[in-house]
């Protein structure tokens, strides 16, 4: 579990009888609660308390969910970048195509949940799955209706034929018992026969209907009559075509004479010797007692409606779909019942109150994606505009920035995250500035991810920050050339003279430099601090000795000592590797430099002399510092003479 990035508040339930406390903490993402054991004074005794981890969004945490959360963030993203400035029209078809790409995603995760829960050998796991398919179902259910009535806005005519996809597309139970009637081996006497045929009617789906009617007529020759009338009028029942020439008038009065035709036959008893086909003719015209009984097979009152509305106003219009919602609603709900969720939130949309069906699906479904998304595109739609919340962003940048933050819990999905919080205008940078603090930075990779995600941003404070623990963690590690590129990175020049020195010391003991690539290509970035430039110059004097540039690695050397931007502790090592230099056939240093560096050694053995003896120094270090200092003045001296003679020589 992560640590909690403050010291959380603490509440405790008051003690049971048995002397135990449940208190709570809020983390980065979820809650900790424990167990504490209270003890009075008097009390003796031992126990063991206990950390549950209570999230708050337990589906990130689904394998195949995250799925959706990977798909759907693609189409987000595509979403956002339609231009503003196209045609309604075009703008419309691009919605309506999005809606669709969105449902697709849902419908895949809820296959292959279904085809795990089926799978699986263990009872609690098929229980969670299939937990999942039932909600994925509903939320595909409110999505479907959602881009009927609002994105797709249908007016009356093609309006229907929308709603009946919409009931055909969530009720594939009457498919599965068709194929288990046609595959038996007479299908015409199988026990759930007319079910399947009057299903089909139901929905209107009367091709199947007709095929099916065949069947049975084949079996019952003297009733042949009546089962070709009842093929005629399900043959000849219109249906609006919204890409013909047809007005919607008039296919109204097509409709009505068919009606009239339907209702004719019934009036004459024409399928009275036939109890099902009677039946079948009373949905026709639209019998409400009769739809009513069957409840079991329309199922839900949303089918009642829809069937309803086919057999007696197939010209509804948008506007009075809520009239007729909650009339079957209530005409097919059990007066004792009380209405679910979902059927809340379908009764909202067919009022055309897009808030309210927001808002019942926050509080009924278990995490933000669905009313995020959806708010998302209707936003773009143009059908949220007048909604704006008291508190600050739009209703769309709020559920927005709720979701995003519950992706940054997760291990992965924060980076999807982060697409939400730049499309919030509003708040998403200021959201996006305190959850990436909260990443944490497992490896250099996933740190590197988070630092260039600051640095696209201009999140300045972050890079610094990210830099800075990167930096300590690579030096606690002694990962030296890692810790000195984090902290050019952050520009911390404090933390970059810090690691230089790191580098002189091991320098020192060990006589070689680590990391060799990385300080010879640091380039401008030596300057960062005094100490940084230093060790640059001083690799590079060590680069020019071994080339045998003798004349200039002496020169480099000269300047490093008398700027004085090395630690004094590290002048003697300077001086040190002037020796080589100072016994070379040929007079490098010249009489002028060889001043230099005999007042260098006098201002250093001087300090030393002034100062108290460390206690860390032992005797044996003690002869060795003065050990050099005497061959050091040795060989100045030597070279001054070789020195002053040379350019004598050069005068005359």
């Amino acid at each position: 579990m992560e640590e909690l990035d403050v010291e959380p508040a603490i509440t405790n339930i008051p003690a049971a009888s048995d002397g135990k406390h449940l208190g709570f903490a809020w983390g980065p993402g979820d809650i900790l609660a424990y167990e504490t054991l209270y003890m009075a004074s008097s009390a003796k005794g031992s126990g063991c308390s206990f950390i549950h981890e209570v999230r708050k969004d337990e589906d990130i945490y689904s394998p195949i969910l995250r799925k959706l959360f990977n798909e759907s963030h693609h189409i987000f993203v595509g979403l956002q970048t339609i231009r503003e400035d196209l045609p309604s029209k075009n703008k419309k078809t691009q919605f309506v195509s999005i809606s669709k790409n969105y449902r697709s995603v849902i419908r895949a995760c809820m296959e292959e949940l279904q085809q795990v829960a089926v799978s699986t050998k263990v009872a609690e796991v098929a229980t969670q799955y299939g937990n999942q398919v039932s909600i994925l179902l509903a939320i595909e259910l409110i999505w479907n209706l959602c881009e009927v009535l609002f994105i797709d806005a249908a007016p009356a005519g093609p309006l229907l034929l929308h709603l009946l996809d919409w009931v055909r597309l969530h009720k594939g139970d009457v498919d599965e018992k068709a194929r288990e009637v046609l595959q038996s081996e007479s299908p015409a006497e199988h026990h759930d026969y007319w079910d399947v045929v009057v299903s089909y009617v139901l929905q209107g789906r009367f091709e199947e209907a007709r095929q099916m009617l065949v069947k049975q007529a084949t079996l019952q020759p003297a009733a042949r009559n009546m089962y070709k009338l009842m093929d005629t009028l399900l043959s000849k029942m219109p249906f609006y075509n919204p890409g013909g020439t047809q007005t919607l008038t008039e296919f109204d009065v097509k409709w009505r004479h068919w009606h009239e035709e339907v209702d004719r036959c019934l009036q004459d008893n024409s399928f009275a010797s036939n109890q099902h086909l009677e039946i079948i003719c009373k949905i026709l015209v639209g019998d409400e007692d009769t739809l009513l009984e069957h409840k079991e097979l329309l199922s839900t009152w949303y089918h009642f409606l829809v069937t309803r509305l086919l057999f007696c106003h197939p010209t509804v219009k948008p506007t009075e779909l809520h009239y007729y919602a909650q009339s079957c609603m209530t005409m097919f709900l059990d007066l004792r019942s009380v209405p679910e969720p979902l059927d809340s939130i379908l009764l909202a949309a067919f009022e055309f109150d897009i808030h309210q069906v927001i808002k019942d699906c926050s509080i009924a479904l278990n995490n933000w994606w669905f009313v995020a998304h959806l708010t998302d595109l209707l936003d773009h739609c143009k059908l949220l505009q007048s909604h704006n919340l008291h508190f600050g962003s739009n209703l769309r940048e709020f559920l927005l920035l709720e979701y995003a933050s519950g992706l940054f819990t997760h291990h992965s999905l924060w980076q999807l995250a982060v697409d939400y919080f730049d499309n919030c205008p509003e708040f998403g940078h200021v959201y996006l500035e305190l959850q990436i603090e909260r990443v944490p930075l497992d490896t250099e990779r996933k740190a590197l991810k988070v630092l260039r995600i600051c640095e696209q941003r201009q999140m300045s404070e972050q890079v610094r920050s990210i830099c800075k623990i990167m930096a300590m963690r690579a030096l606690r590690n002694n990962r030296l050339g890692s810790a000195l590129s984090w902290s050019i990175r952050a520009k911390d020049a404090a933390f970059a003279t810090l690691i230089s020195e790191r580098f002189l010391q091991d320098y020192c003991t060990r006589g070689t430099f680590s990391d060799l690539d990385l300080i010879d290509n640091l380039g401008p970035a030596m300057l960062l601090s005094d100490r940084l430039t230093f060790l640059v110059k001083y690799r590079e004097f060590h680069k020019l000795y071994e080339e045998k540039r003798f004349s200039e690695a002496a020169k480099l050397l000269l300047s490093l000592i008398t700027a004085k931007i090395a630690p004094r502790s590290f002048w003697m090592t300077l001086l040190t590797d002037a020796l080589p230099l100072l016994e070379q056939k040929e007079v490098i240093f010249s009489a002028d430099q060889t001043h230099e560096l005999m007042f260098c050694l006098e201002e250093l053995t001087s300090s030393l002399n002034t100062t108290a003896p460390s206690t860390d120094r032992t005797m044996q270090d003690e002869d060795i510092e003065q050990t050099k200092v005497e061959l050091l003045r040795l060989a100045l001296a030597r070279n001054l003479a070789m020195a002053i003679v040379k350019e004598g020589t050069v005068e005359a």
